[in-house]
């Protein structure tokens, strides 16, 4: 079964094990990071996000190809509301990796000085600060004055809050004349205990509705369409960090900070200088014990090294920076009675139960849902409605159902029974077989696929989203009503609207809708037509195919270039053609994960067919690969063996940054095969397949001119 999978250890796992595992839990984290960074409405607690993140990583580390671009660990929160003009960081905001005992901070600071090849009585020093649970805001000023303020978005692309970011009195207007021309400040708008509870009894009498929590509340109000509502709220703002500055005014982590408080923002005044790990863990204890006197949430304690020349030689590893980490606190507990169990239908299918649970206050927070996961979850714990259960917390988040309490339990409750057929469209609800195992899928899923209501308008939103086809005046409530009155059933429907819109026998018209009119239908067709041409990227995107992010279609579209050789290839893949496999997993960041989902969807008629009608419709462009001059742009690397002047890193940041293209595995697409010390079956398949292959020397020399 399924479970057995999820209880064994890593080093228990087989590779297809292994392989259902990532798929598993890399789809159940982007839904837990789509409600928490995009909905301000998380569903599980920190301490089981945490322990989701954990084993992903785990499983990850063991089996490295399996590691995909778009894969949780690799990225930071979730893509920007629609509702929000978009912000692009010119510096990444980055999260940050947890630590969760003594012992992981022991670790930390252990690899910060392997890294560094520092001895143990060589001088590190490390700031110490508490971790504010509010919404991290970039602010960005030019000639001294806030231009834009962002929300982190997912990391890359925010949301611009600017006119609400002024109302806050904790973000200065207007920078001192000694601050430089161009600067970013960073940091986190929250809202305190005092602030929270006045708020909540005015909304309540007002209007009956109230805020979750504190965190909640910061970052419903900062995100408003108007400013004047955010003004009335009471928000404040910590600032601790930055994103670009053109030269760096301080030396320090410690100093940089003290520096934003001398330009009028407020800092913390618990942060520290420590030395070791005992004195990182001597503060974490210090504030853990202060922390209901503080007045404002904080979920740990976050250290840095505080030499900023050590922090850029530590640089970063795909989500975060390698010089911070998170110390985090312990989940806190509470007990509760569960008044029934939810089905939910997913985009891609997936049911998933919801435990409503008597209302209970865990640390201050009132909750009342609790994600159970999949039906193994269910039966492994044996959640049945009526139980009396013991539920945790890590921050101001809905709960993880811990245990039930057995000796609570009424007279005459029943197993859950999970549903076979679908809640939403009554299609039969499956788990399927891998084929390679023989195991049963973890997640179930409706059949019903296009039939579904609740999967149809998931994918047409997604299809519209911004990261995919991006149709202005075309959102979520519009895409559900088009779909509710039959104006829109498939992708290639939007752009017919237009011809049934002046078609005189058209039985429902876009005009005569409430709150529609000439103008607005007028700007939504051009809007739509404006997107009859994408790119590939985009295109690939859109389709909704398992496991393909907007990252691994970038890749795709980097790889095959047009349409036309990527359809080739994917039919031939759907038609089992090892050749077309070997190509499609020869790319760095494709794995075999990604390609069964891609196969699978090729396969079925239904959805080349859906692709074909959209075709008719719109022209994906060709990817542009004239993007770097050097001697290696375009060139497929592999890297092999050991690297004796770079990291691996290193070595593939430095290629990637000239235009290359790094792969894992070796095939007849590569172009170069730089091998270490210790290369293996890797230098033997690109000898005997007559490719170039130097040594580490010879790459450097090749790249160090360009």
């Amino acid at each position: 079964m399924a479970q057995d999978r999820e209880d064994k250890e890593v080093s228990d796992l087989g590779r297809a094990e292994a392989e259902a595992e990532v798929a598993r839990l890399a789809d159940e984290i982007r839904a837990h990071d789509k409600r928490y960074y995009q909905q301000d409405a998380p569903s599980v607690s920190d301490a089981d996000y945490d322990a989701l993140r954990r084993r992903l990583e785990a499983i990850e580390a063991a089996f490295p190809d399996l590691i995909q671009p778009d894969s949780p660990t690799q990225t930071v929160g979730a893509a920007p509301s629609d509702a929000f003009s978009e912000v692009r960081h010119a510096v990444p905001m980055l999260s940050l990796d947890n630590a969760f005992s003594d012992e992981d901070v022991v670790d930390f600071v252990a690899r910060i000085r392997r890294f560094l090849r520092l001895s143990d009585d060589d001088d590190l020093t490390f700031t110490a600060e508490p971790k504010i649970d509010g919404l991290s805001l970039n602010l960005r000023y030019e000639d001294g004055r806030l231009t834009v303020a962002a929300t982190r978005g997912d990391g890359t692309v925010g949301e611009a809050v600017t006119a609400n970011a002024r109302t806050i009195d904790d973000i200065p207007v207007k920078l001192p004349k000694d601050a430089p021309d161009r600067v970013e400040v960073r940091g986190e708008v929250y809202m305190t205990h005092a602030d929270f509870r006045a708020l909540n009894e005015r909304m309540e009498a007002e209007s009956g509705r109230v805020f979750a929590n504190p965190r909640n509340a910061a970052a419903g109000s900062l995100r408003q369409l108007d400013s004047s509502v955010t003004k009335s709220r009471p928000l404040k703002f910590f600032a601790y960090a930055w994103g670009e500055i053109p030269d760096l005014p301080r030396d320090t982590q410690f100093d940089m900070v003290e520096m934003f408080k001398s330009w009028g923002f407020v800092t913390n005044p618990l942060m520290r200088r420590c030395r070791t790990p005992d004195e990182l863990i001597a503060v974490y204890h210090e504030i853990e014990e202060g922390r209901a006197g503080l007045g404002y949430d904080i979920d740990g304690v976050v250290y840095k090294v505080d030499r900023l020349d050590y922090q850029r030689r530590l640089g970063f590893v795909s989500r975060s920076p390698r010089w911070a980490v998170a110390h985090k606190f312990p989940a806190e507990k509470a007990t509760t009675v569960v008044n029934a169990i939810e089905i939910q239908v997913g985009r891609t299918g997936a049911l998933t139960p919801v435990a409503k649970l008597e209302p209970v206050t865990v640390g201050g927070v009132v909750v009342s849902n609790a994600t159970l996961h999949n039906e193994d979850e269910i039966a492994r714990k044996d959640v049945r409605v009526g139980d009396t259960v013991v539920v945790q917390r890590a921050g101001d988040v809905i709960p993880q159902v811990v245990q039930v309490l057995l000796d609570h339990r009424p007279d005459g409750t029943e197993p859950f029974e999970f549903p076979t057929l679908c809640p939403v469209c009554g299609s039969h609800a499956v788990r399927d077989i891998n084929p390679r195992t023989g195991k049963e899928d973890v997640v179930r899923r409706c059949t019903g696929g296009l039939v579904c209501a609740a999967q149809a308008v998931e994918r047409l939103k997604h299809f519209v989203s911004r990261a995919a086809f991006d149709i202005e005046g075309l959102g979520a409530k519009q895409v559900e009503a088009f779909y509710q009155d039959g104006l829109v059933q498939t992708p290639a429907d939007i752009f017919r609207l237009e011809k049934e819109e002046n078609n005189p026998d058209g039985l429902t018209k876009l005009r005569n809708r409430e709150g529609w009119g000439p103008t607005s239908v007028k700007n939504l067709f051009e809007s739509i037509n404006s997107r009859r041409q994408i790119a590939l990227r985009r295109f690939i995107f859109a389709l909704g195919i398992r496991h393909v992010g907007d990252i691994t279609a970038k890749i795709l579209a980097q790889g095959y270039g047009s349409w036309a050789a990527f359809e080739e290839a994917m039919h031939k893949l759907s038609e089992g053609d090892e050749a077309a496999h070997d190509d499609l997993v020869a790319y760095d960041g494709i794995g075999e994960t990604v390609a069964e989902a891609l196969k699978e969807f090729f396969a079925e008629d239904r959805n080349r067919e859906a692709v074909a009608e959209l075709l008719k419709e719109v022209a994906p462009e060709d990817e542009s690969t004239d993007t770097v001059s050097s001697p290696v742009a375009g060139k497929t690397v592999v890297f092999t063996g050991s690297l004796e002047k770079m990291t691996r890193d290193e070595a593939k940041a430095r290629a990637e940054s000239l235009g290359a293209k790094v792969s894992g595995s070796v095939s007849s697409k590569t172009d170069i095969v730089v091998a270490g010390p210790g290369a293996g079956s890797k230098l033997k398949k690109a000898q005997d397949l007559g490719l170039q292959v130097m040594d580490e020397d010879a790459w450097l020399a090749l790249v160090d001119g360009a």
